[in-house]
């Protein structure tokens, strides 16, 4: 019995520390004890997160490295900006003839003026869309949307839509990869190779020029004895016999 009871008093002192039942006896927790036992085991092991109020501002978007080409995959304000100006140009560049000119039907007497001279068909809004019609059966009609586009040009100020307006005309009539491509002399497009890399609104006048004295001397011609512009004399006809 006596030694039964030193043995039993000789482990009191190593249980005791083991007790953690009692808080006065717990050991003193380490820095990374302590941590876990703020956070808990599992947010402990988790790397930290930070708050929507704590979080660094994510800053702009890091720029699209096909930024750095002539390509249209990038969200960058400037691809953008220039492609809403393209936009703009493409929408707008083959409009020159409101509908109103399309609708109005030519009176006799204007009629018979587009036979005086080509001038003034051209300069007759009816006029130059009946000519037109005329030129889409010929498959030139691509003459005439040159020369309404060229003076769309010439009637821009800005300079930045004209910069946009030169190349989109470049590409729709003077390219030879263009299926609207017009018939123009290699003097005239070496003069546009130059002046289109500082563009204005009077970068095609030559060519110009030469699309409408191919369409006056070509086309017109037929055009006054296409059936056509017989019919629409013929319409007025009756009204002027009756005068």
């Amino acid at each position: 019995m006596v030694s039964a009871r030193i043995l039993c008093c000789s482990e009191g002192p190593e249980l005791a520390p083991q007790n953690l039942g009692n808080p006065l006896h717990s050991p003193m927790p380490t820095p990374h004890e302590a941590e876990k036992q703020h956070t808990g085991p599992e947010e402990a092991d988790r790397p930290p997160s930070m708050s929507s109020h704590d979080a660094a501002p994510s800053g702009p978007p890091s720029r699209n490295p096909c930024c750095l080409c002539w390509c249209c995959c990038c969200s960058c304000s400037w691809n953008q900006e220039r492609q809403r100006a393209w936009q703009v140009s493409r929408e707008s560049k083959l409009q020159p003839l409101p509908s109103c000119e399309v609708c109005t039907p030519p009176s006799p007497e204007e009629v018979q003026s587009w036979a005086q001279s080509f001038d003034k068909l051209m300069h007759s809004p009816t006029g130059r869309s009946v000519f037109r019609a005329f030129l889409r059966t010929e498959y030139s009609e691509e003459n005439m949307l040159f020369w309404l586009a060229c003076e769309e040009l010439k009637a821009e100020a800005n300079q930045h839509v004209v910069d946009e307006k030169a190349r989109l005309i470049y590409e729709d009539y003077v390219s030879i990869l263009s299926p609207k491509e017009v018939s123009l002399d290699s003097r005239v497009r070496e003069g546009i190779n130059r002046k289109m890399q500082e563009p204005s609104p009077h970068t095609f006048d030559d060519a110009q020029l030469q699309i409408y004295t191919l369409m006056h001397r070509d086309s017109y011609p037929r055009f006054l004895t296409s059936p056509t512009y017989r019919s629409l004399l013929l319409q007025g006809a009756p009204q002027s016999s009756e005068a």
